[in-house]
């Protein structure tokens, strides 16, 4: 039997209030590969949006030529990471969002469940997060889609859909459940045309994420939306 493939987002599904010191390490590796003006003085609505996206949105408001951006995303990526391990708390597990440990340590113990992601974080910088928040080993290293892979977000769900893959084919699209928290998150699973549930624990309100299969308010409706509430 084909286990289930879920797809999680980490901030604002996963954790909650835990993106300053990420977002300060994004803004630290502008300055140093780029040196161009003040990133905090351009504002970006970054839910859903990979780091490279918000990068150079941010570059781009700050006058730097789409070639120079190209040029230094490599090297961004490299600092931002950095910059993040120096910044990031030792201890991010009041951040996890309320009920989601016991549910992630429920469904990781099911033979028909693969727990997996879909951030625009870079990889690195999502690891350490979940490391740090004490929820890290319960997805595999090899697996996911991160912002580090392609700054389209949108792309993402495939690329999880491939590593989870055997054989040489991709998860299947019929068994595989994105869960995010903003409209992008589910325009991405919609370009990959798989499922998607929406919970409205970010910074969108729940009448903004009508177009998921099922929107709920916390850990607990997940799990009922999953079909997973009382196993």
């Amino acid at each position: 039997m084909t286990s289930t493939l879920l797809l999680f987002d980490i901030d604002g599904t996963l954790l909650l209030r835990a993106s300053r010191e990420h977002r300060e390490a994004l803004h630290d590796g502008i300055r140093e590969v780029f040196g161009a003006g003040d990133p905090q003085s351009v504002h970006v609505d970054a839910g859903g949006r990979t780091d490279l996206e918000i990068a150079r949105l941010i570059l781009l408001g700050l006058g730097v030529g789409a070639q120079r951006i190209d040029e230094g995303l490599r090297d961004l990526r490299i600092a931002a990471a950095e910059s993040f391990a120096r910044r990031c708390p030792p201890d991010l597990s009041a951040t996890v969002a309320p009920g989601m440990r016991a549910l992630l340590e429920r469904l990781h113990e099911r033979p028909d469940v693969r727990l997996s992601l879909v951030t625009g974080n870079l990889e690195p910088i999502a690891r350490l997060k979940l490391l740090r928040a004490g929820i890290g080993h319960l997805f595999a290293r090899g697996q996911g889609g991160f912002g580090s892979d392609h700054e389209d977000r949108t792309e993402l769900p495939a690329i999880a859909r491939r590593r989870a893959g055997r054989d040489g084919r991709p998860h299947p699209q019929e068994r595989t459940v994105l869960i995010g928290d903003t409209p992008r998150d589910i325009a991405c699973a919609r370009a990959d045309g798989v499922r998607v549930v929406a919970v409205a624990t970010g910074p969108c309100p729940a009448r903004e994420l009508r177009e998921a299969d099922a929107v709920v308010d916390d850990a607990a409706g997940l799990a009922r939306a999953l079909g997973y509430s009382d196993q």
